[in-house]
């Protein structure tokens, strides 16, 4: 039986330390490695090793209860959290490591959703026990109250061979019924309680909680006993079936070669084969299985493995592919954006190549190039994130670069439906698109549907026009923002039987978006964030003060003890300067933690505006080319109806 379980947790958790002993115990190591000492077996990059925390997803595999296991261990810092997200996918269970001094953190309760999002089972381990100030009692009380009130307490419950005991009998049968009648009839069975507690984990109806210490080497073994017995999956049957896997992520090895690593979910894969992909046929030129910084060539992989392959240049993390081929689509976004700063010496063309191969590796990175302002943008979680993108940039590239202030990342939408022309017609090129542009449902992201008969444009160039849609951000008029929230209906659309080829439609395309948006009235939106505030109990008076000048919607205070817990929602750009302000007033005893929630429109949408300048004609152009006398001219946006070829909702 192939298993791949990843372990998450809050950053200083102890996960590094907790999977250490994991593979210590699965004999996979000889010695358990240690964040401090720097030979974690995981924290496998220069990057890790020098900032103590793991920043790269990577796995070990082992053998252990007659099962391969790949162990992938994931970061638990908040501005990696799109780089624990990719690892989800690859999950077939989760262990989620809660430290018993801090409980439950606000990213902890991020990873959850993603969990539950993403409809992994989990398994939870209170850890530091040993550590002063630590409560498991309170841990799990708190696991119950803020992640799920179906954490079911197996500690000391739960033998090495899977006996159960005590209140754990009655919990499991709790939730079936069939156990509940056999319970009052025949009485407690080891195989059957096991066998429906297998299901109810899978079925994520319950999440099993044990205890103990990473670093004194308490309660692993336990632990580790515990998902050998309670995890399964069903890989030997669909080996037969079409071949199917996810991309999970990509990475360039020391040499430059580009690996996406595949979770195999159905049917076989062997070296040298041809495989359906997003952007086509590709071949495979290479199989590897990675084992923490090592790694050895497979001839062929099978349903359940997980491997790194070359030669799978298109596929991007996240994208199914095989039988079914899927683009990916990720929760976690990015709220800041920040301008790349770089040696004159360097030609912005190989500064955009570097960041654009970082880029492969972290898509939520969103490379941009502004015409207007001549500059490189990139999207970020955070600070650290910066950090180590400088540092990578520097490593691989030997190129020094900075990084201008992290501004908040805005979205654009339009307030009412606004028609567009493109037109793209030099000499023996030829396409013309109509579209019209209308607001989408809060969250809807970008749309497409058409309108256009396939007697008046087939359906192929359709089907083109659609791809070009959705191949690239469009950028709002207001500050150049990425467009969201917008329906787009192709209207009308015409080709030349002999002078149209695939980039015209391309061309047409993105200057009708643009045409429509020019003629539209934009909206600017910013990112809003629930919050949750944990600071001493005396400072109640001063918090609510400050977070009623951020003008947050703050729900009532909960007051525990010598400490206050305060929850709500406000716009991302005032909560992030809040935190050092916090920090300061409770003498760094209080945190402020976030999570997106929404966009909604800018209250102060005519500053920002100002302050960033954009000039939206010298970025994307929303002008027109036609021809005349065997030559191309080019025709102002607000202009095209007038010399447009067909005759639509556009151009009436």
């Amino acid at each position: 039986m192939k298993k791949t379980i990843g372990i998450l947790a809050h950053v200083d958790a102890g996960k590094t330390t907790f999977s250490e002993q994991i593979l210590y115990h699965a004999h996979a190591l000889r010695t358990p490695g240690r964040v401090d000492h720097r030979d974690a077996f995981l924290d496998i990059h220069p990057l890790e090793k020098a900032r103590g925390i793991t920043i790269f997803s990577d796995q070990a595999v082992f053998d252990y209860g007659g099962d391969t296991w790949y162990w992938v261990d994931t970061p638990g810092h908040a501005d990696f959290s799109s780089e624990m997200e990719r690892a989800l996918s690859a999950m077939d269970y989760a262990v989620l490591v809660v430290s018993c001094v801090e409980s439950v953190q606000s990213h902890t309760e991020t990873v959850w959703r993603l969990l539950a999002q993403y409809g992994v089972p989990v398994f939870l381990f209170l850890n530091k026990t040993d550590r002063a100030g630590a409560d498991p009692d309170a841990a799990l009380r708190r696991v119950r109250e803020r992640l799920s009130p179906d954490a079911l307490d197996l500690r000391g419950a739960f033998s090495p061979e899977g006996v159960l005991s005590g209140a754990a009998i009655e919990a499991v049968a709790e939730n079936d019924e069939a156990l509940m009648d056999a319970l009052f009839s025949t009485g407690y069975d080891r195989d059957r309680w096991l066998a429906s507690l297998r299901r109810q984990v899978k079925a994520r109806s319950v999440f099993p909680v044990m205890a103990g210490s990473a670093l004194k080497d308490e309660g692993v073994e336990a632990f580790l006993g515990m998902l050998s017995l309670l995890t399964e999956t069903d890989y030997q049957t669909r080996a037969e079936k079409p071949f199917q896997a996810r991309a999970v992520k990509v990475r360039f090895d020391a040499q430059g070669n580009r690996m996406v690593f595949l979770k195999i979910t159905a049917g076989t894969l062997s070296a040298r084969e041809e495989i359906a992909t997003c952007e086509g046929p590709a071949k495979v030129t290479e199989l590897r299985v990675y084992n923490g910084a090592k790694f050895r060539q497979a001839a062929s992989a099978s349903a359940g493995d997980l491997v790194a392959a070359a030669g799978l240049n298109g596929v991007k993390p996240g994208e199914l592919v095989g039988a079914v081929c899927e683009k990916s689509r990720f929760i976690t976004a990015p709220l800041m954006a920040a301008r790349v700063l770089f040696p004159e010496d360097v030609h912005p063309t190989r500064m955009l190549e570097c960041l654009r191969q970082l880029e492969e590796e972290e898509p939520m990175l969103g490379v941009s190039w502004s015409e207007g302002t001549k500059s490189v943008e990139l999207q970020v979680m955070g600070g650290i994130q910066l950090e180590v993108v400088r540092e990578l940039v520097m490593s691989r590239f030997g190129i020094a670069i900075g990084f201008g202030p992290c501004r908040v990342r805005y979205l654009e939408t339009i307030a009412a439906p606004a028609c567009g022309i493109g037109h793209y017609e030099p000499l023996r090129h030829y396409a013309e698109v109509h579209l019209r542009l209308e607001p989408g449902p809060r969250g809807s992201g970008v749309r497409f549907a058409s309108a256009c008969h396939v007697d008046d444009l087939a359906l192929n160039w359709q089907r083109l026009i659609e791809t070009h849609i959705f191949e690239y951000a469009h950028k709002g008029v207001l500050i150049g923002a990425p467009l969201t929230d917008v329906k787009i209906t192709l209207l009308a659309g015409r080709a030349h039987l002999k002078h149209t080829e695939g980039g015209d439609f391309r061309e047409a395309t993105y200057r009708a978006v643009r045409n429509a948006l020019m003629r539209a009235t934009g909206v600017l939106l910013e990112p809003v964030c629930r919050f949750e505030l944990r600071a001493p109990a005396e400072a109640l008076g001063r918090v609510l003060g400050d977070l009623s000048r951020l003008r947050s919607d703050t729900r009532p205070p909960l007051v525990e003890g010598d400490e206050l817990f305060i929850s709500g929602e406000a716009p991302f750009a005032r909560l992030s300067g809040y935190q050092e302000a916090l920090a300061a007033l409770t003498h760094g005893r209080g945190a402020l933690a976030w999570r997106l929630d929404h966009y909604a429109p800018c209250e102060e949408a005519e500053a920002v505006v100002a302050e960033r300048g954009y000039n939206p004609l010298a970025d994307d152009t929303p002008d027109s080319v036609f021809c005349s006398h065997g030559a191309g001219f080019t025709v102002a946006w607000d202009r095209v109806r007038d010399f447009a070829h067909l005759r639509s909702e556009a151009n009436p």
